[in-house]
């Protein structure tokens, strides 16, 4: 028997003992609504794996590179793949998905298809092979491999013509049949635009729903890597939750309707956070995010790493929502992931162990309102806390809204409520709720909607004999796996900041008999720091850490981070000569409140002008973007010139805002050299959907270069 015919005939086998309940007669459980695949309950099971975007970008200090980079730029200096699954794997990981080619084009294994590769970097004298080195270095540390392969190619000249499908597909098949097992094939949406496409430079646009011939495409991967889950916006096998912030919805399905249109890489987003019931495929949410603003490494974003707190939050929106957690851990150029990475890794790993080290619920005594089948051992209520994943409790098919009462053994203290359904049978529950048995009556602490593969609730810190699950909304019988209680460790609050326009920075904090205590010369506060007992004069710029102190309590919060550019007393928005329209110009944009917004008076080019007050050098121009989900009117194409006395202009800074649109964040502009100036100007050369250009507060805030 062939190889693919054995991987045919064991996917076959492994989908019908995935569909047995366990049991056989009239009490078996039929299967409810679309169901997943082996590969999909394969996926559910890693919940927590990582990204690694690593490329010519990393060298550059951009997002999307115009394909027009030069292969001799890729040249780490300590390049250590070891590393970088050892801190993907200590940071509880499952595995490890590989950028091998990105937008730019440029590919980390030395293909046979393209010049355009590590074979033509000197890194390793051109012998070196990113994609085998992480591969094996994965396997090593107990991980699993996936790899990303950008549709969308802006260095090669055909792409957007027929040839180009055939190139593209030629190099998928390299990846697939050269370097072991994958977990996972990673197809982004992001295609066509401005690119180098062989010195072409210009826009070619593509009909995303048919020009890669996807079925052809996938059929590829699903012949020479059966159980590799595909992602893209609509899978085939998991979703893009539809942003890049890590959050799923409140509610979040693990279905879709795939008959609606605008079902298709790269098309409409709407339904993607909550997903939709009923649906026709079981297609499951991943929630990809980066630990650090941008996705490849930057040296002025080592401040600004999400610290484990936002971590945890992320893994409860994510995980805790019945999706996978996809964290972006970009190396630097060193080829390693840097150090204020790895931290907040292990302060993020050290939560989750502090917090999921004791299930109060294991073991417990068990009480239903309903069993299935009279009361048959395969259905019971305990099969909730004995730990294993494949046993359910089930109920009566007429039963949709049962009961379970477990008793925890005395007084219990715990604030996270932790359900799984027992997913071959499908996704049957709706709503559920938690109660606490209180002065002799039940309280409702916690609900919740969809569970699918994991929900996690959060709430107060609740201290009972005994709790209630409460399925109170089910299409079908319910199956519930598991019903968990654990108890979050207790941590000070991290400090918040803002600083108005005359340059006084506050800080924050709610917590009562608290401590704040900041530094400005970039070290970690301690409790020998400066107290906060004022605001902070911060006029000409610079970076603040603060952390929160309970001296009697000996309990430390996390370092709050945030640099700061001039400030803004003596600015002034000016209107471009002879534009009647903008005499109201607002202040929004250097207000410094982050939710206020200007909107151009129309559609097109915009131009806004900046009297700084005084001439200052500049190393940086920053535009923030709405913050909102709607992304209309974001700035993606920007030019910056500066003048002494504004009336002479030279440009400073020009390109375009890449990705902006899924990751609406602050954008940098770093000048490859310092611009003096008093005046600055911002020109919006193009916005999202060709709406009127949208500006948020900071947009052009400027920092000295001493």
């Amino acid at each position: 028997m062939g190889r693919l015919a054995h991987t045919r005939l064991l996917l076959t086998a492994l989908a019908l003992i995935a569909l047995r309940p366990g049991v056989s007669g009239a009490s078996t459980l039929a299967p409810f609504g679309p169901l997943p695949t082996p590969r999909q309950l394969a996926w559910h099971e890693m919940e927590f794996y990582g990204f690694v975007h690593f490329s010519v970008n990393t060298f550059t200090d951009r997002e999307w590179g115009y394909g027009d980079e030069h292969a001799s730029l890729f040249n780490p200096s300590a390049f250590d793949a070891d590393q970088i699954a050892r801190t993907a794997r200590d940071a509880g990981m499952k595995g490890l998905i590989l950028t091998a080619k990105h937008h730019d084009g440029f590919c980390l294994w030395p293909s046979q298809y393209t010049e355009h590769s590590v074979k033509h970097s000197p890194w390793k004298d051109g012998r070196g092979d990113v994609v085998r080195e992480l591969g094996e270095a994965c396997r090593r540390a107990g991980l699993r491999y996936g790899l990303y392969i950008s549709p969308w190619d802006r260095n090669h000249r055909d792409y957007g013509k027929p040839e180009y499908l055939t190139y593209y597909r030629n190099q998928l098949r390299e990846l697939l049949t050269n370097y072991g097992p994958l977990f996972t094939v990673w197809f982004d949406g992001a295609n066509g635009g401005d690119g180098f496409y062989g010195g072409a430079k210009e826009k070619r646009s593509i009909d995303n729903r048919t020009y890669y011939d996807w079925p052809g495409t996938w059929q590829i991967v699903r012949d020479l890597q059966p159980m590799a889950s595909m992602f893209s916006d609509v899978g085939p096998d998991f979703r893009w939750v539809g942003n890049e912030h890590g959050f799923a919805g409140e509610t979040c399905w693990a279905t879709m309707d795939m008959t609606k249109p605008n079902r298709y890489p790269g098309g409409s987003s709407i339904g993607l956070n909550s997903g939709e019931r009923p649906g026709t495929h079981w297609l499951p949410a991943e929630c990809d995010v980066s630990i650090r603003p941008g996705w490849f490494y930057h040296a002025a974003e080592d401040d600004a790493v999400k610290s484990p707190a936002q971590l945890l939050d992320i893994y409860y929106k994510s995980v805790g929502r019945g999706a996978c957690l996809n964290l972006n851990l970009p190396p630097d150029r060193r080829g390693v992931i840097h150090e204020n990475d790895v931290n907040s890794l292990r302060g993020f790993r050290r939560l989750l162990d502090l917090t999921f080290a004791q299930n109060f619920t294991r073991g417990a005594p068990v009480l239903a309102s309903n069993q299935r089948g009279g009361g048959e051992r395969a259905f019971a209520g305990a099969n909730t806390v004995d730990g294993n994943p494949d046993s359910y409790w089930a109920t009566d098919d007429d039963v949709t809204t049962p009961e379970l009462v477990v008793e925890l053994g005395g007084e219990v203290t715990f604030n996270v409520v932790d359900v799984r359904e027992y997913l071959p049978l499908g996704q049957r529950v709706e709503a559920f709720a938690v109660d606490a048995w209180r002065d002799g009556a039940w309280v409702e602490f916690a609900t919740g909607t969809s569970i699918g593969n994991r929900r996690l609730v959060r709430g107060p810190r609740v201290t009972s004999p005994k709790v209630r699950l409460r399925i109170t909304q089910a299409a079908a019988a319910p199956a519930i796996a598991e019903f968990g209680l654990y108890a979050e460790p207790v941590l000070a609050e991290v400090p918040t900041m803002v600083r108005n326009r005359q340059g006084l920075v506050s800080l924050f904090t709610s917590t009562a008999a608290a401590e704040l205590r900041y530094t400005t010369d970039g070290t970690e506060p301690t409790g020998g720091s400066t107290l906060y007992a004022a605001p902070i004069p911060l006029a000409r710029g610079g970076t603040i850490k603060a952390r929160t102190f309970h001296p009697r309590e000996e309990r430390i919060g996390e370092t709050a981070t945030r640099r700061f550019g001039v400030s803004k007393a003596r600015w002034r928005v000016l209107a471009p000569v002879g534009d009647g329209r903008l005499k109201e110009l607002p202040r929004q944009m250097i207000d410094e409140a982050r939710a206020t917004v200007w909107h151009a008076p129309s559609g097109g080019q915009a131009e806004v002008t900046i009297d700084l007050g005084e001439s200052l050098v500049l190393a940086a121009f920053h535009y923030l973007p709405p913050t909102h989900s709607a992304a209309s009117g974001a700035v993606d194409r920007y030019e910056f010139s500066t003048s002494e006395d504004g009336k002479t202009w030279v440009k400073a800074a020009a390109g375009e805002f890449a990705n902006i649109r899924a990751n609406s964040i602050e954008q940098t502009v770093r000048l490859a050299s310092p611009a003096k100036g008093r005046f600055i100007r911002f020109v919006a050369l193009h916005a999202l959907d060709n709406a009127p250009a949208a500006i948020g507060v900071a947009s052009a805030s400027v920092r000295t270069d001493n």
